[in-house]
């Protein structure tokens, strides 16, 4: 009597895994995973690299003469926050896959190692199952615009502002005294006080972001481990 497929499908749903079987399984799980994490890892470094390249191409564009705007200096800051958005959803992204990762790690392969073979987390199988099935954020994006301005955008920022503080200090000519300097950061048809508070409400957000990230830091431990290691970020 030929079996039918539905049958064989049965019959290898039903029969469990060996040992050999199962830790081979897990070990091609967690190198996938790695390498998913990896691209990006990568992909993170290019959005940072962007970012640096145009504040770079911005400042030599703004400093090669006297009679170039601030203004560019101001936009610029726009375009790296740009790149700031960019970034953090790919730092989401590239935590789902890190969690993974460190749920392996902490929970199959340091086991192994130390051969005390009882996982630290219980159900750590089930939370990793049903990630796949339903895969969740493990940060929210505020979460992650924050991190990612404390890490690298926060100077990126700031090296931007010194920058244009320089510029309306030298161009066109060098202030000698603050009123000088505040005449400078005119830009016709925007007066000085425009142009002053939309760069001083950019930097106070600039700043709230960068202590929300530390405080987030404060509870997580650092970058490395990351706040997706937390259980409750795991479940839907």
């Amino acid at each position: 009597m030929v079996e039918s497929p539905r049958d064989a499908a049965a019959e290898f749903e039903s029969t469990p895994l060996t040992r050999p079987e199962y830790i081979q399984a897990v070990v091609h799980f967690y190198r996938g995973e790695i390498y998913r994490s990896n691209v990006w890892r990568r992909r993170l470094d290019a959005t940072t690299n962007w970012a640096v390249v145009t504040t770079a191409a911005v400042l030599t564009f703004t400093f090669s003469s006297p009679e170039t705007t601030h203004l560019l200096l101001v936009l610029c800051n726009f375009v790296v926050l740009a790149f700031l958005f960019i970034e953090a959803r790919r730092f989401r992204y590239f935590s789902v896959y890190r969690a993974r990762v460190r749920m392996l790690e902490e929970n199959f392969l340091l086991p192994i190692l130390t051969r005390q073979l009882v996982s630290p987390i219980e159900g750590w199988r089930e939370l990793v199952a049903q990630d796949l099935e339903q895969p969740k954020f493990k940060n929210t994006l505020l979460e992650a615009l924050a991190l990612r301005v404390r890490y690298n955008y926060f100077w990126i920022f700031s090296f931007i502002g010194s920058a244009w503080l320089l510029k309306v200090w030298l161009h066109p000519v060098p202030a000698r005294t603050w009123r000088e300097m505040y005449g400078h950061m005119a830009v016709p048809p925007l007066p000085a006080w425009a142009v002053l508070g939309v760069g001083a409400l950019f930097f106070a957000a600039v700043w709230i972001l960068f202590l929300v990230a530390g405080r987030i830091s404060a509870m997580t431990e650092d970058e490395v481990r990351g706040i997706d290691a937390e259980r409750d970020r795991w479940r839907i």
